[in-house]
């Protein structure tokens, strides 16, 4: 199936290609119904599937636990996150779909392992400290991430951003406080949560992108103001974040170089270990097989309710119809 992109892209024409420009410097919004440059579309569907795909993804490491976590509050929720990350997954997709392509295109391209998602959710989630690690380190690196996405350029995206980024907020929240709470508890529960840091730690910075250096998409998406700041300053706004937070829960940060200098007024930081990222980025990680394949099993087992939908849509429509005749 192709795309409205691919079957008819319009004809480069100055006139409206100056008025584009013009929207965009005057930090107007580019709305569905405004003439765009392909290439803008094409980023926009490659960035907004993508973050729709790791919405739904992201569903996975935590629905595991839900089950299993230690209270019925607990339970209660990470059931409601898990649920909040799937609302967040239908606004995406329905911002992409403005654009020209399909849910079921999108949907296509995810399961047949042509479409990307954000790397971090390759990795299994072994403890219960893991919820706690991935509230505060991924959801907060969401937060630094998707936050000036509420400025993006597209109407859409930056609309459905709004209310993502007040529900990433409050899955934050309570991965802090899960932590916090992991912290004051007993030897072999601080030593849980420390160890669930070391381990996301490393892969939550690596969320942000390649270095500015190496990220082939980043400049122009921020000529195009879909995005506000580069890979690295973002990351930058992370670690900046984190560090007080740190101090307050009683965990370390598993960076021995991790140091403010006074001078650039930047965090110095080891190195990210970028052979890792590419290779999970490529599906070599821990879970990529196992998260893809219970993506498509999902998609095959909900199929009786699409085509039961899509039966009853037609048996009313031809109801309607008979009533008008």
């Amino acid at each position: 199936m192709t795309t409205r992109t691919e079957r008819d892209a319009p004809p480069v024409d100055a006139e409206q290609q100056a008025l584009f420009d013009a929207l965009i410097a005057d930090e107007q919004r580019i709305e569905p119904r405004d003439w765009m440059p392909d290439a803008y579309r094409r980023t926009l569907i490659r960035q907004i599937s993508q973050h729709a795909h790791s919405e739904i993804i992201g569903m996975q490491p935590e629905g595991n636990w839900i089950t299993r976590a230690p209270s019925l509050k607990r339970k209660a929720i990470l059931l409601a996150k898990v649920q909040d990350e799937a609302g967040h997954g239908l606004y995406l997709y329905s911002a992409a779909q403005t654009l020209g392509i399909t849910r079921e295109e999108m949907t296509r391209q995810l399961i047949d392992g042509e479409a990307k998602y954000s790397s971090i959710f390759n990795y299994p989630t072994p403890t219960w400290a893991d919820m706690g690690a991935i509230g505060w380190l991924v959801d907060g690196a969401a937060i630094c991430n998707q936050v000036p996405l509420c400025r993006a350029s597209y109407g859409p995206y930056g609309r459905a951003m709004v209310r993502i980024c007040k529900e990433e907020s409050f899955h934050q929240r309570q991965g802090f406080e899960i932590l916090l709470t992991l912290m004051q508890g007993t030897p072999a529960q601080r030593r849980m949560a420390q160890d669930a840091v070391n381990r996301w730690y490393w892969p939550s910075l690596a969320m942000f992108g390649p270095p500015d250096d190496q990220s082939p998409n980043s400049a122009q998406s921020m000529a195009w103001k879909i995005k506000r700041f580069s890979n690295d300053e973002l990351r930058q706004r992370f670690v900046a974040m984190l560090v007080p937070q740190a101090e307050v829960l009683g965990v370390t940060l598993p960076d021995p170089d991790l140091r403010w200098d006074p001078e650039t007024e930047r965090y110095e930081m080891g190195e990210i270990d970028w052979d890792d990222f590419f290779a999970v980025l490529r599906g070599h990680g821990p879970c990529n097989a196992e998260r893809l394949q219970r993506r498509r099993d999902a998609h095959e087992d909900g199929a009786w309710v699409r085509e039961a939908a899509a039966e009853y849509a037609r048996k009313r429509a031809a109801q309607e119809q008979a009533e008008a005749a």
